[in-house]
């Protein structure tokens, strides 16, 4: 099989645990052990003990009963039956994908998006058509390209919402409509939705995608909403024969998740409101940190993020985004990410829902790369 190089995970990997201001991470602020296991009052020593005399076995095979439950209320019309557990939801996405995605099937992605969504499909020997999100349409899809782009071949239409890079955000009309142009070929829908519940605005609610179609399939996580990536679950919520085809091919390659991080997980899930509360209050305090900043940035301009944690940065300097990133990095340890990894080149991706002084101490050491880039390229007037 063949598989392109992940390049963002590559990025990632390379550098991050080098980073001194690290605003390429994708996750809301993490979580200690200490304060998860507390959030609800409790006394946190009390929760750990009750930890020590637990057997180390596999555990609950497809996720314990009060997992399965406890993601099942995060919808509207999903039961426990509707919910499998996976290591994060990059284990979810490919178990999906591996299990409905034959060689010579069509896939529709978007992109820009996890680089995951339509590499994999790709490497089971699929016919993928990438959906190309542009900023003048704020990164959301053309609904007539994309009704262009399906043919009763079409197996799995692939979006990501809200979106990873971009921020872009589908509200509920947006995601019926995808749906209906789904229905007209009979195709799936699976929808990455790990940033799901991180708004800009307090009034909007977004419904999930395996709420809103029959063929919808979702996918979620610990890591990115509820700042607990240290736990490595996530999950697959969908029609009960695409849950039933996932654990047929699971059995090959995942027997069971952790059983203490699935217990930790259940603790998270039935604090959700109060995690919620605090990442909401991170993402919109520093969205405004970094639009502000953007404002005074005369080099940089972007699409204003809606959702999620992530925005697109361009720049208008004569330099490939790798270089930009590195040299930025080199010079003072500030982290981003190259917009090539995303096929965006001219671009970077800043994850803003960091440490709010992570954040304006690492803008403030990206305003000095950029002073010296424009000093750089006036002396050559």
């Amino acid at each position: 099989m063949e598989i392109k190089h992940f390049a963002i995970e590559e990025w990632m990997n390379a550098y991050e645990h080098d980073a001194i201001y690290n605003m390429a991470e994708t996750c809301v602020d993490s979580l200690t052990v200490n304060e998860l296991v507390s959030i609800n009052g409790d006394d946190p020593e009390q929760f750990l003990r009750s930890l020590l005399n637990k057997k180390l076995t596999y555990g609950h095979i497809e996720g314990s009963p009060d997992f399965k439950e406890q993601v099942a209320k995060l919808y509207k019309n999903m039961s426990p039956e509707n919910v499998l557990e996976m290591n994060g939801a990059i284990g979810a996405n490919f178990l999906v994908l591996y299990s409905l995605i034959k060689p010579g099937d069509e896939v529709i992605c978007v992109q820009p998006t996890y680089q995951q969504l339509y590499s994999v499909p790709e490497s089971f020997g699929a016919e993928v058509k990438l959906l190309k999100l542009k900023p003048e349409n704020g990164y959301l899809p053309d609904l007539e390209e994309l009704t262009s782009l399906v043919t009763d071949k079409t197996k799995l239409i692939i979006i990501n919402n809200p979106n990873n890079p971009s921020g872009a955000l589908m509200g509920e009309d947006f995601l019926r409509k995808i749906a209906d142009i789904a229905n007209s070929a009979d195709a799936y829908v699976l929808c990455d939705e790990v940033y799901r519940g991180l708004v800009q605005d307090p009034d909007q609610f977004v419904p999930s995608m395996a709420d809103l179609y029959e063929k919808g399939i979702s996918t979620g996580s610990m890591s990115k909403a509820l700042s607990l990536a240290g736990l490595r679950l996530g999950w697959i919520v969908g029609p009960k024969e695409v849950i039933a085809e996932c654990i047929k091919h699971r059995d090959y390659t995942t027997i069971s998740c952790g059983m203490i991080d699935d217990i930790l997980a259940v603790h998270a899930l039935k604090n959700y409101d109060k995690i919620m509360e605090r990442n909401l209050e991170i993402i919109r305090k520093n969205a405004k940190i970094l639009d502000d900043w953007v404002e005074q940035e005369q080099a940089i301009s972007y699409v204003k993020p809606q959702a999620g944690t992530t925005a697109i940065l361009n720049y208008d300097f004569d330099i490939t985004s790798e270089e930009f990133c590195l040299g930025l990095f080199k010079k003072n340890g500030a982290f981003l990410a190259p917009g090539i990894c995303f096929d965006l080149e001219g671009t970077v991706r800043i994850g803003y829902a960091c440490d709010s002084q992570v954040l304006i101490e690492g803008l403030a050491k990206v305003s000095e790369y950029i002073e010296e880039l424009v000093s750089e390229r006036l002396k050559l007037v």
